[in-house]
This record gives C-alpha cells, sequence and structure tokens, in this order.
C-alpha cells in the first residue's frame, strides 16, 4: 500500500523562517523525507538530484522568481507527467492567481500558513500523484500488452501466408520450398532496389502466394512432363486469374499485395506475357520482382517434369530476357546480389524457417 508520508518534499523558498516553518509543519504530521533551498537557482539540480513527490514553491522570490522556476519544473517533467506545485505567497490578488494557473501551478497556499490547511493541501495533491502514476503504470503494461498481443498476431500471419503457399506449391513440389525461396529471393531484390525495409518485408512475406492459384489446376495438368499444347496453356495460364480471385476482398496490405502478384507475376517486360498483356512500368514492381525471382528459382531447382539447370545458366538466361521478359533495372539488381553472395543458401533458409514452425 502507497505510504504517503515516504513521499519526498521540496520547498523552495528565499525566506529562511518560511522553509523553518515548514519543515516543523511536515515533520510534526509524519513526513520525513524533506528537502529544501533558498537559491531558486538550484531548482534544476534539485529535481534530478531528489526526484520530488511535490514541489513548494515561493512566489516572489530574487533571481528566478516562481513562475520562472515553474516553467523549469514543467520543462523537466514534461506534458505526460504530472509533479505538483503548490504555490507559496501573500499575495491574494487575483492576477497573480490566473498567472500562477496560468503556468501551471496545481493549488496555492496563503501566508501566513494555517498548519491544518497546509498538511490538507499537500495530502490531496499527493494522493493525486500516486493515482496518476498508478494510472500511467496501468497504462505502460497495456501497451506492452498490446505490444506483445500484436508481435503474436503478425507472427501467425507471417505463418497463415508460408502455409497457404506451401498448400498450393505441394501440388508439383513436395518439399515445398520453392515458394519460401521465392519470397525471401524477392525480398533480397527489393532491398536492392532500394524499397524500404516495410515494403521488402512485405514482399517476403506476399510473395510465397505467388502460385496459390495452381489449387484450381488439376493434376494431370499440372504434374504433366514436357510442355504443354496450346489448349493445354490456356488452361495453366488460368492460374494466375484463380489466385487473384482467391486473394480478392482482403482488407490487409499484404493479401492485396499477394493478389496483384498472383495475377500479375507472369507479365513480361516486352507486353507479351499474361494474364493481360501488361508492358512496362505498367506491372506493378512487386510483380516485377517475383516474376524473376520465380524464374530463377523455378530453373535452378528440379521439378517432376525437368532437371534443374545450374545457377550460371540461369542467370545467363536471365540476362538474355532483359528487356523482354524482365524489368531491366530488376537484372540489374539480381545480378548485384548474385556477385554478393551465395544464393544457394537460400535452400538452407528455407528450412530455419520451416523448422520454426514445423
Amino acid at each position: 500500500m502507497y505510504e504517503i508520508k515516504l513521499a519526498k518534499i521540496l520547498i523552495v523558498d528565499d525566506q529562511e523562517y518560511n522553509v523553518s516553518l515548514l519543515e516543523r509543519i511536515l515533520r510534526r504530521a509524519g513526513f520525513e523525507n524533506i528537502y529544501s533551498t533558498m537559491d531558486s537557482q538550484q531548482i534544476q539540480n534539485l529535481l534530478v538530484e531528489v526526484d520530488p513527490d511535490i514541489v513548494l514553491l515561493d512566489l516572489h522570490m530574487p533571481g528566478m522568481d516562481g513562475l520562472q522556476v515553474l516553467r523549469l519544473i514543467r520543462e523537466h517533467t514534461g506534458a505526460d507527467s504530472y509533479l505538483p506545485v503548490l504555490m507559496l505567497t501573500a499575495d491574494l490578488t487575483s492576477e497573480a492567481k490566473q498567472r500562477g494557473l496560468q503556468a501551471g501551478v496545481n493549488d496555492f497556499l496563503t501566508k501566513p500558513y494555517d498548519r491544518t490547511e497546509v498538511i490538507l493541501r499537500i495530502n490531496n495533491l499527493l494522493k493525486t500523484r500516486h493515482l496518476h502514476l498508478q494510472l500511467q503504470q496501468q497504462n505502460d503494461t497495456l501497451e506492452e500488452r498490446v505490444q506483445l498481443r500484436t508481435e503474436e498476431l503478425q507472427q501467425a500471419q507471417i505463418e497463415i501466408l508460408q502455409l497457404l503457399g506451401r498448400a498450393a506449391e505441394y501440388r508439383d513440389d513436395m518439399t515445398g520450398q520453392h515458394t519460401l525461396r521465392v519470397g525471401w529471393l524477392s525480398g533480397l531484390i527489393a532491398k536492392g532496389l532500394g524499397l524500404t525495409e516495410q515494403e521488402v518485408s512485405m514482399i517476403r512475406m506476399a510473395a510465397p502466394l505467388h502460385d496459390i492459384g495452381k489449387i484450381g489446376i488439376p493434376d494431370e495438368l499440372l504434374l504433366k512432363p514436357g510442355r504443354y499444347d496450346p489448349a493445354e496453356f490456356e488452361r495453366m495460364k488460368s492460374h494466375t486469374m484463380i489466385g487473384a480471385s482467391i486473394l480478392e476482398g482482403s482488407c490487409f496490405k499484404v493479401l492485396k499485395m499477394a493478389r496483384t502478384i498472383a495475377q500479375s507475376h507472369h507479365e513480361k517486360w516486352d507486353g507479351s506475357g499474361y494474364p493481360v498483356g501488361l508492358k512496362g512500368e505498367a506491372i506493378p514492381l512487386e510483380a516485377r520482382i517475383v516474376a524473376l525471382a520465380d524464374f530463377y528459382d523455378a530453373l535452378t531447382h528440379e521439378r517432376p517434369y525437368k532437371k534443374a539447370w545450374e545457377p550460371v545458366e540461369a542467370v545467363a538466361e536471365i540476362v538474355k530476357q532483359k528487356g523482354h521478359h524482365f524489368d531491366p533495372r530488376i537484372v540489374d539488381a539480381f545480378l548485384l546480389l548474385f556477385q554478393q553472395m551465395d544464393l544457394s543458401i537460400l535452400d538452407e533458409q528455407v528450412l530455419t524457417i520451416k523448422g520454426a514452425f514445423g
């Protein structure tokens, strides 16, 4: 339980008699932590050293008067703190009180002092301070809980996105790792392009859903070895619109981006892609990034219908498609990334991610 008598009281008054009188009144009332100064210039140091629970402040003092001292106190405590200031004055004019209240005085004690009134006013202000500190502590605890819950929800959202991506990918990739590798590679490319940390993170989370529409493609078509005939290819191309339809209507930014990627990651820079035939920068940036990441990963990993290419072969093909299939700027960012790091570590990275949530 809060012990009000343990509160730290700071007296600022240039008259020794007033200071001594207040100290006697307070000690007789049971207060123990009493500090005082007759030099108003010392207030800044005392606020730090004492960290008072209440300040008894004389209005009229040489050097800095009470209102000037009060401004320093409010600057020190800030807007969110409650440090009560009890103004000591023999000036009973309404002008003096108005000036004090405007400056942030919480209450007044008029000279000469009435012992009972002194203790009652101090007790009331200290109780208010205690309630304020309790409320502040509760707010801090609530903020911590909200932050923790937000982090938990964000982690759940990431895992759900990854699981959705893997659900589609298991149809033609039993390891389920392609979607994760595409996500991480897309994030690395986005970072190389100078996108913000938030944009990079969102692309990394949204990219694994690029082929979610494969859920709507039958196995005999999806797993067919060799090339598709024209009719089969048209059916296969529909996975982009199926994916967009699955993800349509979400209010979450990451799922809105995932919808864009699902629909447009097979568009080509020269306009020869599908499903719409968008060209150049009309293709959303996130879809252009994922298009290259998906292409590289698909070439360099074995599927039921194809052998894996060597990384240098895949890179050579990407360079060949610069300005045709791929945005030249994204190709340049990818090439710099390829020179700077071994992209095979993506396989190790996704294994770590999978192990984190099964």
